[in-house]
């Protein structure tokens, strides 16, 4: 896996340094954010290309089908970003990351935004790298992971969908979206992305070494849930948004679950 993983690497290291001259040239660094998903479907088109000159690559079914759903993926989100921060601003998260910025600010955003998420891409691509190197049928644990998959898409592009059609109407101008799959979980497409990840692993997980790579999906998960996602933007519309603590009172934090009463403390979150 050794050359394929290398080749991921300098996929991604490709798509991140076009996209850090991108943003400088544009003024705004949430452009990283279009690039996101695309940098997940180059790394796994460069570990395909490498491991195809294999004499020992194995089957295909497996490899086909991951490099179909992560097209899928990485190309609905790129579109779905691109328009989302179409004619906005800079994104709050990263005003605020690079407000106080030690030293030079764009040497700061190179280091704390574009290598950060370089490493990252490539760590929760493992999965994807592996599939890729191994190949294989897809099997039993391979066609739950598709499962797991497919319901994730429907949370992520669904939730995202409901929410900009939300956006859309005029007359929801600084309400809180709880309505859809917004009533079961505060973040539908974050949930969303996490089943997704967890959709890849299972059928890396399907033939050996696949298992190795368990921290790949969960460090994706982290990041959605306790770290980069849900909380930062859980702090801020807190802040920013009648209604949204009411909102967190009575909605799930992740997983999709009834409505709960404010009543009803011990409810899961």
């Amino acid at each position: 896996m050794g050359w394929a993983s290398l080749a991921s690497l300098g996929g991604i290291v490709l798509v991140v340094a076009i996209t850090f001259l991108t943003a400088l040239r544009i003024g705004r660094h949430n452009v990283i954010d279009t690039a996101w998903g695309l940098g997940f479907l180059v790394a796994l088109l460069a570990a395909d290309a490498v491991a195809l000159r294999s004499a020992h690559h194995g089957g295909a079914d497996r490899r086909i089908l991951i490099t179909v759903l992560t097209a899928v993926w990485a190309l609905r989100l790129a579109i779905h970003m691109a328009l989302r921060g179409r004619g906005e601003g800079e994104d709050p998260r990263y005003v605020a990351m690079l407000a106080d910025a030690p030293g030079n600010r764009t040497l700061y955003a190179a280091r704390k935004v574009y290598l950060v998420q370089a490493l990252a891409m490539w760590f929760v691509s493992l999965p994807l790298q592996v599939t890729a190197v191994r190949g294989g049928s897809v099997g039993v644990v391979g066609w739950l992971g598709t499962g797991i998959w497919i319901v994730g898409f429907g949370f992520e592009a669904g939730g995202d969908w409901q929410l900009q059609a939300f956006r859309n109407d005029p007359a929801n101008k600084g309400k809180v979206m709880d309505r859809g799959l917004w009533r079961y979980t505060r973040h539908p497409n974050y949930f969303g992305d996490a089943a997704q990840w967890w959709g890849f692993a299972l059928i890396a997980f399907a033939h050996w070494p696949g298992v190795l790579t368990i921290a790949s999906p969960a460090l994706m998960t982290w990041f959605l849930a306790r770290k980069t996602g849900k909380p930062l933007l859980e702090s801020r519309l807190t802040a920013s948004r009648p209604g949204y603590r009411e909102y967190i009172e009575a909605t799930s934090g992740f997983f999709p679950l009834p409505r709960r009463t404010r009543t009803d403390p011990s409810a899961a979150s």
